[in-house]
This record gives C-alpha cells, sequence and structure tokens, in this order.
C-alpha cells in the first residue's frame, strides 16, 4: 500500500463493542487491540472504543452517534443464533430499514450446515438488514455484513479477524502515523515539564510519556508519532538531547 499525501484528511474509525459478558468481565475483549493495531497500519486513525450492552435502544444510540462522526464503525459481538444476539436487529433499526433472511446469507450458512441443520436459531444469522452486503466468514460461514460505513462483525476473535482480513483491502485509507520510541532512563516527572515544552515547539507531533518499572527502578518510554517524517525526527531529536540534558543535571 502506498501512504497518502501527508496533506490527505484522515480516515477515522470507532470500535464499538456489543455485549453484557464484556461489561459484566466474565469475557475479557481481545479484539480492540487487534483491530486498533491492524488500522494504524493501513492508515486508520481509530479515535474511539465505546463498550454497550445487548440493548437496542443502547446499540441504536451508539450506532447513530458513531456513524455520523467517523469515516468507519466497526462493530463486534451480538451477531450469533441466541435470544441475545441482536445486533442485526439493533443496525436494522439505527438506519430504518427492515431485516429479513438474506437468500445470500444462507447459501453461506449452507456450505457447512446440511438442511435439517438449519434451525430457527442458525437462521437467526442469516438475518441482514436491508442494503447490506455480506462479509465472507471462512471460520463458520456466518456472514458478518456492511452498511454505509458501519462494518458488523462477529466477537470471537478467530472469526472477527477472519472477517477484518476480508474487509481490510475495501477500505479507504490515509497517511500511515509514524512512531518512535526512545527509553529516557529517568522517571516521568523529571521530564514533564521539559517534554511539554518540546510538545507545544512540535504542534504537528504527537508526544506522549509513559511510565513503567524497570529492573532498576521507576522509568519512563517517551513516543513520538506523526504522519510526517521529518517532523518526527525534529521532535525526536529534540527529546533526545532533552533526556541527554535532564540526565546530565540530575547526576550533579
Amino acid at each position: 500500500m502506498t501512504d497518502a499525501p501527508l496533506n490527505r484528511p484522515p480516515v477515522t474509525a470507532a470500535i464499538l463493542v456489543i455485549g453484557d459478558e464484556i461489561l459484566s468481565g466474565r469475557t475479557k475483549d481481545k479484539n480492540i487491540g487487534y483491530i486498533a493495531e491492524y488500522l494504524t497500519n493501513i492508515g486508520i486513525e481509530l479515535r474511539q472504543v465505546r463498550v454497550v450492552p445487548d440493548s437496542l435502544d443502547e446499540i441504536v444510540s451508539a450506532v447513530n452517534a458513531l456513524r455520523s462522526r467517523y469515516t468507519y464503525v466497526f462493530t463486534t459481538g451480538g451477531i450469533g443464533p441466541t435470544h441475545d444476539d441482536i445486533t442485526a436487529d439493533s443496525v436494522a433499526a439505527a438506519f430504518g430499514v427492515p431485516i429479513n433472511v438474506d437468500p445470500r446469507a444462507v447459501a453461506m450458512l449452507s456450505e457447512r450446515f446440511p438442511p435439517d441443520q438449519l434451525n430457527e436459531a442458525r437462521m437467526r444469522m442469516a438475518r441482514i438488514p436491508e442494503g447490506g452486503e455480506l462479509i465472507a466468514n471462512s471460520v463458520s460461514k456466518a456472514p458478518g455484513f456492511i452498511i454505509a460505513n458501519v462494518i458488523v462483525m462477529a466477537g470471537v476473535p478467530a472469526i472477527m479477524q477472519a472477517m477484518l482480513d476480508v474487509v481490510g483491502p475495501t477500505l479507504k485509507t490515509g497517511t500511515r502515523i509514524l512512531s518512535d520510541t526512545v527509553r529516557a532512563g529517568l522517571r516521568e516527572g523529571d521530564i514533564g515539564t521539559a517534554l511539554g515544552e518540546i510538545a507545544q515547539a512540535h504542534p504537528q507531533v504527537a508526544i506522549g510519556s509513559y511510565p513503567f518499572w524497570s529492573e532498576t527502578g521507576p522509568d519512563t518510554n517517551v513516543v513520538v508519532r506523526s504522519r510526517d517524517p521529518e517532523k518526527l525526527d525534529q521532535a525526536m531529536a529534540a527529546v533526545k538531547q532533552m533526556i541527554e540534558h535532564e540526565r546530565a543535571r540530575l547526576r550533579r
């Protein structure tokens, strides 16, 4: 993939995680980090993540809020065969369109299940909002779908990843955000003021400090991010110079 011009508007995204089991802590989400890294690598900026319960009103409200604000909305969870899998119905309600059994989805399910096993529960997974385009699922065959800028995927990580592999190459992308990291060998409080001054001097670069506990005690990683490699290098040079100065000052 060729990076987009630096002045192109960013392509943005939000993730909507759906499921009571996530909110209760019974299931630990494994999809957010995977999707975030995937999007970053193709030049899409993840701007927000929301987690909502299996509630039609909550899902509708979140879908409508996010799809009007971001280029893409990725949902995970709630498209299985049980009564509490209501994501497809909720997305249909958000768009104000009917939802029905889609013959294309039935054909996909039929690749795995013989006719006598396509029971009422499994047929729920063939219900697609009107206008939805199907997302193939090489793992379990039950499809996800895309309607406008909302991409509806499974919650099971292996299935979600298979769906994202199908969708990813079709997405509009922007310029990738580049990043560089330096270990300061100092506490965050030692460099906080100077780091803020560098951030002010380099407004087109994002600078973050991330404290951690190392084998020698408290330490800090400083991460610099930018779409422009030249600005990234300039800011990182300033950060490294500042770190050396602070180390020397504290050794006195």
